[in-house]
Order: C-alpha cells, then structure tokens, then sequence
C-alpha cells in the first residue's frame, strides 16, 4: 500500500514540476529574447544561429527557472491534497507527512546532485558557447559590437555612440572613440557628430566615416624638456574614414576562443584560480608596499650592532692615545709574565688616558632647533617644499591608480569566490525551497494556478533579489563572497524549518487566537486592579 501511495505521490510532483518547469522557462527564454533584440535582430542572422543562442541560453536560465520551479511545484502537489482531503485520509490511516514526502524528499535529494552536476559542468561550457557566438557575430556584423550609450570595444578601439538607426543600424550619432596605442596608453580622442559603417561583400575592410567633428592626439615627445610642454596634435575635420579589416564573412559562429570567466569554469578550475589570484594579489600589494617605502625614504634599516664593546685591549693592539712611556712599561710587564695577556688592569689604564686626551666637545648647537627648515636659507627651503609636496603629491597618485587596479582585481577574486559557493548553493536551494513549498501548500490547503502561484512568485522574488543583491555587494567587498553566495539560501532555511514544524503539528500558518488571548488576559488584568 505504501508502495502505491508513493508512486502516487512522486506522479503527481513529476507532473507538476515538469510542467512547470516547460511554462517558466518559455517565459524566461521570451524574457531573454527582449533583452538580446538589439544584438540579434536586423542583423541578417539566420535562424539557425539564432535558435543555437537560444539553446545555450537555456542552462544558463535553468539557474533561476529551477529553484522557482520546485517550490511551486510543491505548493501545487501538497496544497492539491488538502484541498481534496487527501492528506486527512493519509493522517487518518497513521500516515504522517513526513511518510508521505519520504518518495519526494529522495527525488528532491537527487535533483540536488543532478543540479550540482548541471552547475559545474553544463552551465560552464553554455556559457562559453555564448561568449564566442556574441564575439563571432560582433565580427561578422560590426553593428551588433557596438551598445548605445556606452563604450564598447570595437576592433582595437573604445567607441561609444548615443544612438544607433537606419539599416542594420549602420548610422550613428554623437560617437566618440578612443584609440590605443600598442601599450595600451589612450593617447587618440575622435569626436564626431553623425557616423556612418560602410561595407562591402567585395572587400575585407569595413569602413567607418566620421563626419563634422574634432580630432586630438597626445604626441610622444623623446626629449624632457618638449614632455613638460604635453605636446599634441587637434585638428577639425568635415569627413574622416577609418579603415578596418574584419575576418572572413563565412566565418564559423561558434568558433572557440582561449578565454574564460569564472562563470565559464568548474569547481576545480575556480579552487585553483583562487589560490593563483589569492597569491598574486598578496604579491603585487607588498611589492608596490615595499616601492612606496623606499619612495619616501622612510624604514632604513639601522646598524646596531656595535663594533667596540666586544673587543678586548691587547699589547699587540694598544690605543693610539697611550703614551710612549706606558707602552715601554706594558712590554717589560709582558716579559717579566711570559706571555700572559694584560686584561682589566691595562684596559682601565687605557680607557682613563684615552678620556684624559679625548678634546672637549661643545654643547649642541642644534639643541634649540624646533623646525628642520630653520638650517636652509630661504630659497633653500622654497626648493625642499616643493620637493617635498611634488613627492607627496607623485606618491598619492601611485597610490590612487594601484588603489583602481586592486579594486579591479580584488573583484574579479570575488567573482571566483562567488561563482564556487553558488554552483553548491544552488543544489541546496532546491532542497530548502521543497521544504518550504511542501508544508506551505499543505497548510494553505489550494491547488490548482491561483494562490499557490502568487505566493510561490512571492517567495522566489524574495530568494532571487536577496541573492542579486547580496552577490553584487560581495562584488564590490561590501561583505564577504560566501556569504554573498549563500545568505538567500541561509534565509529561506529557517522558514522551512518553521513550516514543516507547523505543517507536522497541523497547525496554521500563524496561531492569531494565542496572540489576541494574550491581549484579552491583559486588558482583563487592568480592569482587575482599577
């Protein structure tokens, strides 16, 4: 019998959740279609290679349409046999509701491994299929490289662009690009009203003309004394063209390239990318903490060992400061005693002449100086101030532009922290959100698309931007990544707990009835004692 009520009760969640599971992600897949339109559409693409990004889009989806689609699932299942009684006549026949999810709770533990699986390998490779699709059709089709309103790396350039129109998007407005030099030092600024790419399926080049706008180019000057000048070139020009050379139009779409983010990599790749990025970082901090040192001068390690104390006076080493006489008398003092050394007694006798000849030394004339800049004369010290503040002033900006680059850096091993704890985070939030689902559905007691659906949206909407927004703060080191990775899942396991605990003990969702005795005891008590 429990054989057949298993069965039961394991199709009727498999019903529910791949049903769900095909519904939500249409939807999400349309959603992503709205989001991709501009790259995508008038772009001459054939539908083939779009349904290929759509296909590769579909693990990536899977990260929010799966946890969604088990806690609705289980609200629909459990809250589909309240409402018929069919809980009442398991409970009646000594069935509790744990016994009636042990077939679920295995499926659900199941999917938790298949979904660690999916996140470690199968969203990996996805990801990597669209990051060289959307580089591949950027290439073919220049147009779909190049996003309004922000700067976009164009063949070798940064172009940006307020508005894209007309065929194919081929005309643009207000764009300005910034050309690189071979080490990557900005040095070329283009401004242009109106542009316009030019293409031929004849040629190689594509060309991009610039009309009515101003030219300004820094000029690397080989002498000091023309760099302090900055030298640069500025020109205004009606019409100016660019030519530059795009791969071949048969181009494969799905050509692989050696380039991967962390969302392109698996557990094992993301532990060992995290120590290598761990490392670096440590090293380049304490290299350029080390440069920054000897910039300023400061931290000069000091002798202190001291060269005198530990040496002892002999005949063969007598003191400069010893007079003739007592030299004669230390030798016949030796060849009366053989060979033995003269220790204490001669060492004394030393030391008072040595102070005895020493010169007198003057009282400090530097005692009564407060400032350092009183020794310079005046244009002295105009000189060591504005030394002074250019060094301050070159060290600051060191600091500030390392400060940029770790900041780039520190978020990037963020991002690697982050992407390992979600890939387990995930499989255990299937886990958690069925027991949140589960004992919801069998304490709201409704089935069917109408309330179940509601507050299974609510709920994931709470999981999902709490997860956003903690993932984007531990990008930036707000808090730290794992926690970042995990506090939705963290949230949501205490009111699993909870429900279940309701759920067993077949109690509501709140016991209202104890709070408002509570109050009527009180009010009561008030009374008592006016």
């Amino acid at each position: 019998m429990l054989r057949l009520l298993d069965r039961y009760i394991l199709s009727r969640f498999l019903f529910n959740f791949f049903s769900s599971f095909v519904i939500l992600m249409f939807i999400f897949i349309f959603q992503t279609i709205w989001l991709f339109i501009d790259d995508l559409a008038g772009k001459g693409l054939d539908i083939i290679i779009i349904g290929k990004f759509l296909f590769y889009l579909m693990p990536n989806l899977t990260e929010k349409v799966l946890p969604l689609t088990v806690l609705l699932s289980s609200i629909l299942t459990f809250g589909t046999f309240a409402e018929n009684y069919e809980f009442a006549a398991m409970k009646a026949s000594g069935i509790s509701l744990q016994r009636a999810m042990l077939s679920l709770i295995v499926f659900v533990l199941f999917l938790g491994g298949v979904t660690f699986y999916f996140a470690n390998s199968v969203i990996p490779a996805s990801e990597q299929k669209i990051y060289n699709m959307r580089r591949n059709i950027a290439k073919v089709k220049p147009a779909a490289a190049i996003e309004e309103g922000v700067f976009s790396d164009f063949e070798g350039m940064s172009i940006k662009v307020d508005e894209k129109f007309g065929e194919k998007d081929r005309f643009l407005r207000n764009v300005i690009i910034h050309q690189k030099t071979a080490s990557n030092v900005n040095n070329t600024v283009i401004k242009a009203k109106t542009g316009e790419l030019v293409s031929s399926e004849r040629s190689d080049l594509i060309q991009l003309v610039l009309n009515d706008g101003h030219y300004y180019r820094d000029v690397q000057a080989k002498d000091n004394k023309k760099k302090r000048k900055y030298p640069f070139a500025k020109a205004d020009f009606e019409v100016y063209r660019i030519n530059i050379e795009i791969p071949e139009m048969n181009q494969d779409m799905e050509e692989e390239r050696d380039i991967s983010t962390d969302k392109m990599k698996n557990v094992g790749r993301l532990i060992k990318d995290i120590d290598s990025l761990k490392n670096d970082n440590l090293r380049i901090v304490g290299a350029f903490s080390k440069n920054i040192v000897n910039r300023m001068g400061g931290f000069v390690p000091l002798n202190t060992t001291d060269t005198i104390a530990n040496r002892s006076p002999k005949i063969d080493q007598m003191p400069a400061q010893m007079s003739v006489v007592q030299q004669e008398q230390m030798k016949a003092m030796e060849e009366d005693e053989g060979d033995t050394p003269i220790t204490a007694p001669i060492a004394e006798i030393a030391a008072k002449d040595s102070v005895l000849k020493q010169p007198k030394i003057s009282k400090d004339s530097l005692a009564k100086i407060t400032n350092v800049l009183d020794l310079f004369q005046d244009w002295q010290r105009v000189q060591v101030m504005n030394a002074a503040r250019n060094g301050a002033s070159s060290i600051l900006s060191s600091v500030q532009g390392k400060k940029e680059e770790m900041q780039k850096r520190y978020k990037i091993y963020n991002m690697h922290i982050l992407s390992l704890h979600k890939k387990y985070a995930l499989a255990l939030s299937c886990i958690v959100l069925f027991f949140v689902g589960a004992p919801l559905g069998a304490i709201i007691r409704k089935g069917g698309v109408g309330l179940p659906m509601v507050i299974a949206i609510i709920l994931f909407l709470i999981y999902y931007f709490v997860g956003v927004f903690a993932g984007n703060y531990s990008k930036e080191n707000n808090i730290h990544p794992i926690l970042g990775a995990w506090l939705s899942t963290l949230i949501m396991l205490p009111l699993g707990i909870f429900l279940t605990k309701r759920a067993t003990a077949d109690k509501g969702m709140m016991n209202f009835s104890a709070v408002t005795d509570f109050f009527k005891k009180l009010f009561k008590r008030k009374t008592a004692t006016t």
